[in-house]
């Protein structure tokens, strides 16, 4: 066993009805050292670690009343928020359906559809003073086209941010490598006192992702 908590012997055998990149991701999660902590934390998956490390640099969570938690599948950010701050309301929403989180209340639907906001506020109860995207749209394999599906959905969870979230609340959402797209970042700027990119450790090397965290909303009329 390495010091990173790799084991370099750990291997895949191919089976017959699995694929050489099939083979080389189970070997990448079999070795990687977040994915076996999550399991030892219990929580669903190596992304909470992600959370856990922007909230050590920005400390974004503690203060947390309401939080929507956008793209919620499998559900280990809002397992973070649980853990931290049992107190406060969390909503969620993805495509996908997740298990239930005690005291999570979690919509399967699309963020993209219409009636999707008013659901989540009217779940909430009241304005979000965090709202969390981790959103990412399927890949279709083409770079630009990949890059322009996920940020049009960075840019959805912008909007619903700076529509809902209460003064001197936060909005952190995962974007590709490059950062936030030139309108995007100029519309948090506005509306954010502090707008900053960051890539926790737990984001693999390898990954394009990175993540935008705007502090500070100034309110509506900004």
């Amino acid at each position: 066993m390495s010091r990173s908590g790799k084991d370099p012997d750990r291997r895949v055998k191919t089976a017959k009805k699995r694929t050489a990149s099939q083979v080389r991701w189970l070997e990448r999660q079999l070795n990687d050292p977040y994915v076996k902590q999550a399991k030892a934390d219990g929580y669903r998956s190596r992304a909470a670690y992600k959370l856990i490390e922007l909230d050590e640099r920005f400390s974004l969570i503690r203060k947390s009343r309401r939080v929507v938690d956008l793209g919620i599948a499998p559900g280990g950010w809002s397992q973070v928020i649980r853990a931290k701050v049992p107190k406060a309301k969390i909503v969620g929403i993805d495509l996908l359906p997740t298990e239930p989180i005690e005291g999570v209340i979690i919509f399967e639907m699309d963020f993209m559809d219409d009636a999707a906001p008013a659901a989540l506020e009217d779940a909430l109860g009241g304005a979000p003073d965090l709202v969390l995207s981790d959103m990412a749209a399927n890949t279709v394999g083409h770079k630009q086209t990949d890059h322009l599906r996920t940020m049009a959905l960075v840019e959805a969870g912008a909007w619903f941010a700076t529509e809902t979230l209460e003064k001197g609340g936060a909005f952190v959402a995962k974007v590709l490598a490059g950062g936030t797209d030139v309108e995007l970042l100029t519309l948090l700027k506005k509306h954010f006192t502090s707008v900053k990119h960051a890539k926790p450790p737990a984001s693999r090397k390898g990954s394009s992702e990175w993540y935008v965290v705007a502090q500070g909303f100034k309110g509506r009329d900004s």
